[in-house]
């Protein structure tokens, strides 16, 4: 394919349209769980589904089969079932899911570098927002 091409096809996506797949896959990768099970398996490798739910903190098990699912869908995530009593299943990033790893990790690191500003801009907006009540 060559540079041209490439452009061209990415010209044709745009989130801002209504009804653009771009979107779409925006709203699966940008969802928090997605975030966490894609950096997860990033950092990790692989995992079982029950690592997984153990490290990701407060997530349901039907959300975090719903986040798989979908990441699987997407082609962003393998899932491998291999034949033992019981049966055992990894998941890990595909090589697609391998290009979120970089963007994910500024994301991740972004947020704990200015969660306490965020949390402080927060308190300053609810305060002017009593006070305008």
């Amino acid at each position: 394919m060559t540079v041209e091409n490439v452009v061209e096809r990415t010209r044709s996506f745009d989130p801002y349209e209504r009804g653009c797949p771009s979107r779409d896959l925006l709203d699966h990768i940008g969802s928090k769980w997605a975030v966490l099970v894609l950096g997860e398996l990033g950092r990790n490798g692989s995992a079982r589904f029950s690592v997984l739910r153990r490290v990701l903190a407060g997530v349901s098990e039907k959300m975090l089969t719903q986040t798989l699912r979908g990441l699987e869908r997407d082609g962003l995530v393998r899932r491998t079932v291999y034949p033992e009593v019981p049966p055992h299943v990894e998941y890990e990033l595909t090589a697609l899911g391998q290009t979120l790893r970089e963007p994910l990790k500024a994301l991740t690191e972004w947020s704990v570098q200015h969660v306490e500003d965020v949390i402080a801009a927060r308190g300053d907006y609810d305060r002017r927002a009593d006070l305008a009540r």
